[in-house]
């Protein structure tokens, strides 16, 4: 098994680069998934999920052209799954493991076996994708290795970036999804975490004078964007999300949740001093910013144990760092497109009283059948949007067509985009809507990466290449928008999935153990039948309603019966009003003395005091 140190990362490469020319392998890691307690910011000890007894989990390393394989031992007391977040999966969907997409679940006290091809290099991570699972800290890097590695360092080191949250992720849930929070604010975190420390405690990075690094920096946080900068250091971003890139030169780097980049530093020639670097959590992102919130989080370059800390004057560098001018190392050409999909981002209240995050209106409803099921069983069918049940917001893509999404966001926080299965080059950006009457002129050879941040009020255009048959999720990466309805599934080419793909038994058996079909449609039946499929919620319909008309017919009739009983009591009391006696009415005077305060008295029996 591979070192676990990252510090080692460099030397691990160079050595399996030898041996893999010899022969690719099969790398084995065996994760027993647990609760175990944990306090990386020193605040609050909490139950975390962690990996074999222990928290945080450790990277895994692997080869290209090796075989990564998982042995995973769900000891939870719910279900769970794993996804290798940025790996093709090509002609492997089923590991994939998004639940209720590709997978049912590994039950509780069962195992799951994931073995994954490696095709690719680069920085990925990998994490849980049941539930908001990945929250309470089941997440780990996952690093690539190139034999042939194109970029020149001496060394690399894992820098992860996350979002912390004191409580559990189901009861942040339960009240974000709740009538409670009609604007759908999203849980803030209680503080961040490098390398999986916070609180007082400080990321440390040794530097020797003159050694280039790689920093693969990897942001697996929920909800929170970061600013990644160094003080008096030069970095050149050569990788985004797996896709080595020319060099640029860049005074920060932003990282929405799931986004990686790697970047080169030199270090400098001298041990005189140390220097901070900054993680900041980008506020925009939150509803409300809580006083024990520190959202700038640093950590330290370090030269020599004893030296001072060299400041930088004035701000840190925020100068913008724009991902589509980028170019890939490989020069792959920009795409056309054989299909155009326009997808529509917003967030609004539903008929079930909850703020979901829908696209083109449809928010995400789980299936009763996992999507790939039900395309690798529908024969025929299987090519028509209709057997994915109405809240899977299916779309059909063709075998090795060019797809192009267009997505805009009329949301008002940003959004980071993931597909899975695939990367897509960024052909434009631009105010939204975009006008489809406008003719992009992408470059040529376009930036390439599997996870986006759209701006609010922006648009985005993305393609692909359909070149991997298979049910791939699209959708936003913070988690809370994930449970809230913000996903759709692209179903590409299913007559080539029931040629190729063979879903392994003992996935088979959990579904079987979970009582969950493998075959039918969205509700489990034949054809176009689709009754018993989930339906709904939906948008609250304009104009007015019969139960409005209803709501609104029994308001004015209360307020009338509200308006006569104010009549009729006003009217009654006038009936009985007793006249108040005035220095000008002697008899009203009079007789006012004679009833006395409280009722008819005897003058002469009155005691004045």
């Amino acid at each position: 098994m591979f070192g676990r140190s990252s510090s080692f990362a460099a030397a691990v490469a160079i050595v399996l680069g030898c041996c893999h020319m010899a022969a690719a392998e099969d790398v084995k890691y065996y994760w027993d998934i647990g609760y175990v307690k944990a306090n990386p910011d020193g605040q609050l000890e909490r139950q975390v999920i962690g990996v074999n007894g222990a928290w945080p989990p450790p990277p895994l390393h692997v080869s290209l052209n090796d075989t990564l394989i998982i042995e995973a031992r769900n000891s939870l007391d719910t279900p769970t799954t794993l996804h290798a977040h940025g790996m093709y999966q090509n002609g492997t969907n089923y590991m994939d493991g998004p639940y209720m997409v590709t997978q049912c679940g590994i039950p509780p006290g069962q195992n799951m076996t994931y073995r994954i091809p490696i095709t690719q290099t680069g920085t990925y991570w990998i994490h849980a994708h049941y539930g908001a699972q990945y929250v309470d800290g089941i997440r780990a890097p996952l690093i690539l290795h190139n034999p042939k590695e194109p970029h020149k360092y001496d060394d690399e080191i894992i820098v992860t970036l996350e979002d912390w949250y004191h409580d559990q992720a189901s009861g942040l849930l339960k009240e974000f999804l709740s009538w409670k929070n009609p604007g759908g604010a999203e849980p803030v975190p209680n503080g961040a975490l490098i390398g999986s420390v916070g609180g007082d405690k400080h990321k440390i990075i040794d530097f020797t004078p003159g050694k280039t690094y790689r920093l693969r920096l990897i942001n697996m946080s929920a909800l929170a964007m970061f600013h990644f900068s160094i003080e008096g250091h030069k970095m050149h971003v050569i990788e985004v999300d797996g896709v080595d890139t020319e060099p640029m030169e860049v005074g920060n780097v932003r990282l929405a949740a799931a986004q990686r980049t790697s970047v080169l530093v030199t270090a400098l020639n001298s041990t005189g001093s140390n220097y901070l670097f900054h993680a900041d959590m980008d506020t925009d992102m939150f509803d409300n910013i809580p006083e024990t919130l520190n959202y700038n989080s640093t950590g330290l370059i370090r030269y020599k144990k004893d030296a001072d800390v060299r400041r930088d004057k004035g701000e840190p560098d925020w100068s913008a760092f724009n991902d589509i001018d980028l170019v890939p190392l490989d020069g792959m050409e920009a795409l056309g497109f054989d299909v155009t999909y326009s997808l529509d981002v917003y967030f609004n209240q539903y008929t079930d009283a909850l703020n979901h995050g829908t696209f083109n209106n449809i928010t995400y409803v789980m299936p009763k059948v996992p999507t790939m099921f039900t395309a690798l069983s529908m024969g025929a069918d299987a090519l028509n949007a209709t057997v994915y049940g109405p809240q899977t917001n299916a779309h059909m893509v063709g075998h090795m067509q060019d797809v192009q999404l267009v997505v805009n966001n009329f949301d008002a926080g940003n959004h980071p985009f993931h597909l899975h299965g695939h990367h897509f080059q960024l052909i434009e950006r631009g105010p939204a809507p975009y006008d489809p009457t406008f003719n992009p002129r992408p470059k040529s050879a376009p930036a390439r990466r599997d996870t986006v941040t759209i701006p609010s009020m922006e648009y985005v255009i993305l393609r692909f290449r359909a070149d991997n048959p298979g049910t791939w999720l699209f959708h936003c990466h913070i988690e809370w928008h994930i449970e809230g309805g913000l996903n759709m599934v692209i179903i590409e080419a299913p007559d080539v999935m029931q040629k190729r793909i063979r879903v392994p038994q003992q996935i088979l058996d959990q579904c079987a153990a979970a009582g969950i079909p493998t075959s039918g449609n969205a509700a489990g039946r034949e054809g176009y039948d689709l009754r018993g499929a989930p339906e709904g919620p939906y948008p609250y319909p304009l104009g007015w309603t019969s139960k409005a008309k209803g709501a609104m017919a029994g308001c004015i009739l209360s307020a009338l019966v509200g308006f006569a009983s104010i009549i009729w009591y006003g009217w009654s009391s006038q009936q009985s009003y007793k006249p108040v006696a005035t220095a000008d009415d002697s008899e009203g005077l009079d007789a006012a003395e004679t009833q006395g305060r409280f009722g008819r008295m005897d003058p002469d029996s009155a005691a004045i005091n």
